[in-house]
């Protein structure tokens, strides 16, 4: 299988952490740049931290930073998740210095230099700087094979009632998104709930490996409280399933769908509204996760974490 040249657009935060180790340990895919938001916590922190996961890595990945805030609006974190360093207070050596130049900046150089429709884009925090892109070169969405995106939610949010933290804290990002013409997959609460990490999940990652990576990820799961969303049973590994699905999509089923997300001002702001069932006349523009393997997905993530050093 050849590679799927791929960009990965970030805001680390605790899954972060697992979905980038995820995608770095996966021959399936050739990550070429990581992209860094702020999101989870500002930006100073999102970038030091992805800087930090790869460089424990061992892989040579530029990190390049980008949008601290929302197109509009003002910033929220969700250091009430994630600890105030993003990482559940977990402190990894630094990493390699951030690559020069603005995220945004960058996608579209690496999308003008691609072939048509072979650039896999994977956005796991706020959709700000893939909406900068489409924004300001929509002509780039012909070279996109696939945009993965971990955001939304067809049922209850987790940061409202009606919405889900990524598409809540820049939903006009994430509506240049779905509507750029390019194929989107959404990763959302519906399918990211069911990847629910539990203290078994952390044994076993900690009997597979004894490695740099495989040990933070497992102090990393270990600091994350249990979510009330799933009974106190275990915490989401949200962002690792949207990396999963490109690198194991058999895990997954899904169904094609129209998806938009709720610009306005009013308590049903950052709503991801998604239409299974062709209810307007809409065509679909997405494709939506709505069931995951669970224990696939788990020996997934702990047998290539344990790859790594």
């Amino acid at each position: 299988m050849t590679p799927r040249p791929t960009i990965i657009d970030c805001d680390p935060g605790t899954d972060d952490a697992i979905a980038l180790w995820l995608a770095l340990a996966s021959p399936e895919l050739d990550v070429r740049m990581v992209t860094v938001v702020g999101g989870n916590v500002g930006l100073q922190a999102t970038l030091a931290n992805a800087r930090a996961v790869v460089g424990l890595s061992g892989c040579s990945v530029p990190v390049v930073g980008g949008a601290d805030r929302p197109l509009l609006g003002r910033f929220e974190d969700a250091a009430y998740v994630h600890g105030d360093n993003g990482l559940g207070g977990l402190v990894l050596p630094e990493g390699p210095p951030a690559a020069h130049g603005l995220a945004a900046d960058a996608i579209r150089a690496a999308l003008r230099a691609a072939p048509r429709h072979s650039m896999t884009l994977i956005g796991l925090g706020p959709a700000t700087n893939l909406g900068l892109v489409f924004a300001t070169e929509p002509a780039l969405a012909d070279n996109v094979a696939e945009i993965v995106l971990m955001t939304g939610a067809l049922g209850e949010g987790n940061v409202t009632p009606s919405a889900e933290f990524n598409a809540w804290n820049d939903p006009e990002a994430l509506d240049i998104v779905l509507t750029a013409g390019a194929p989107v997959t959404l990763a959302t609460l519906d399918v990211t709930n069911q990847a629910l990490c539990r203290p078994k999940h952390v044994t076993a990652l900690r009997a597979a490996s004894q490695g740099a990576c495989a040990t933070a990820a497992a102090d990393i799961w270990d600091s994350v409280a249990p979510s009330r969303r799933s009974g106190e049973q275990g915490h989401e590994q949200h962002d690792a399933c949207a990396v999963a699905w490109a690198v194991a999509p058999h895990l997954f089923t899904h169904a094609d769908v129209a998806a938009r997300v709720d610009c306005s001002q009013g308590i049903g702001r950052g709503r991801t509204v998604i239409d299974r069932w062709g209810r307007k006349p809409r065509a679909p523009n997405a494709r939506f996760l709505d069931k995951v393997n669970a224990d696939g997905f788990f020996d997934l993530v702990i047998e290539r974490l344990a790859r790594l050093p």
